[in-house]
């Protein structure tokens, strides 16, 4: 079957009244590798959009090759350069089984063979209309996007969880050493909340003359930290080389235990034997150095773990490795780096200079609110199991993930059956 036969790129406009940034899709919100989308960071100025609705597929048209494709859960307005497919019949073409059909390597590589322009590759719509595809009957399609429903399924549930353990990981952190909420409580003779009284007895009940809760004290974050370097790249770049251990830059610095493998680099095993510095240990945090356009710069910071996203990998030389000293964990280095007042302090450092970043002497000089070793430890202990299982579901959601794409095209093409598919799901639940 031609795919045009049976679905329709949508048109329909809706008016800029009722698209908002929580509504609102382009290719720049749509995140790679059918990794869905995030919320929009603004509105462009435009009286209309093309409306589309739950069940549609959404397909990045600019450079295909980048695999944006969303299973519409809503309503709401995309530009034209995303492609909005509808089946005409969904008794004949089962509308999530078409979401599976547009995301296949099958399909993204006949757009991207058909795409037209140079600097700006966009997929063509008359050659995408004429795609060829084998079409099984209707309970066969059901059944194929039923088994692949439970991956992706497992996969956003996965990530919801880590957005929520974050979330209260950040807030604690917040709480303590920022806001010093349980230190003001005891000041106005309040027992601290959502803490033990172990815990509680840990904080100070004053505040001393330089604001900070009475015995803690300001220092600079370079007094903290045991380790910070870069890594490096092979003389002429990594351009070309597809195997190897894997080589992280700035484009990969996007928080805790999330990782884009769409921008997956590498450097020779033998260059990476030679490095003397930029080789990741289990819970490094790593910051994003310097790069983005001129005059601006956002501050990064990501942390990974337990041969998560790999066993092994390193740095290049955009990126810094981070490792607290003792007592401070990890964690507490991370959460300190993520908070609003830090994010500011490395924003403003880093944009008023000629190329944007943070040199050494930058990170070394952050302010940071010292608290007790007894406190740090104990905000370790606390976080440390959110910051497992946070770790623990990205590797989840990666197994799933793999076997997701490993299933897909098997099961377009018929070469697997849907029951051993099936089977196939079980063993990794």
């Amino acid at each position: 079957m031609r795919i045009g036969d049976l679905v329709e790129m949508i048109t329909e406009k809706v008016t800029a009244g009722n698209v908002s940034e929580n509504n609102y899709i382009s290719t720049d919100n749509m995140l790679p590798n059918r990794c869905g989308i995030e919320v929009a960071s603004s509105l462009p100025n435009a009286a209309k959009f093309n409306h589309f609705r739950a069940n549609d597929t959404l397909f990045s048209n600019i450079r295909t090759y980048f695999r944006k494709v969303w299973l519409a859960k809503f309503s709401g307005g995309a530009l034209s350069d995303v492609l909005i497919f509808r089946s005409k019949n969904s008794s004949l073409l089962n509308p999530v089984y078409l979401y599976y059909l547009v995301s296949n390597e099958e399909f993204i590589n006949y757009t991207s063979r058909t795409s037209k322009g140079a600097k700006m590759p966009r997929g063509d719509k008359v050659s995408i209309n004429k795609f060829i595809f084998k079409l099984p009957e209707i309970s066969e399609q059901q059944a194929i996007a039923s088994v692949l429903g439970v991956l992706d399924d497992k996969i956003e549930n996965n990530r919801r969880i880590n957005e929520t353990l974050e979330e209260m990981a950040r807030e604690i952190f917040k709480s303590w050493f920022v806001d010093f909420d349980p230190v003001h409580a005891k000041a106005e003779g309040r027992q601290p909340v959502h803490m033990n009284a172990e815990t509680a007895a840990l904080f100070p009940s004053t505040f001393g003359e330089d604001g900070l809760p009475k015995g803690w004290k300001s220092i600079v974050l370079g007094e903290i930290l045991s380790e910070i370097e870069t890594g490096s790249r092979p003389k002429g770049g990594v351009k070309g080389i597809s195997e190897g251990v894997p080589n992280i830059g700035a484009e990969s610095i996007n928080g805790l235990a999330n990782f884009d493998y769409s921008k997956l680099k590498y450097v020779p095993i033998d260059f990476f034997i030679k490095m003397r510095r930029g080789k990741v240990k289990n819970r490094d945090v790593l910051l994003y150095k310097d790069g983005g356009k001129l005059g601006e710069f956002k501050p990064k910071v990501a942390m990974y773990g337990d041969d998560f996203p790999f066993d092994e990998f390193c740095i290049n030389e955009h990126v810094y490795r981070l490792r607290a000293s003792e007592p401070f964990c990890q964690s507490f280095l991370y959460f300190y780096l993520c908070s609003d007042d830090a994010s500011l302090e490395m924003r403003n450092r880093g944009t008023g200079v000629a190329v944007p970043g943070l040199n050494s002497t930058a990170v070394k000089s952050l302010p940071i609110c010292l608290p007790h070793e007894s406190l740090a430890k104990s905000f370790s202990k606390l976080v440390s199991p959110l910051v497992d299982k946070e770790i623990q579901n990205a590797s989840e959601a990666k197994t799933s993930a793999t076997l997701r794409d490993a299933l897909l095209p098997k099961l377009m093409s018929g070469a697997i059956r849907v029951q051993d598919a099936e089977n196939a799901v079980v063993a990794i639940a």
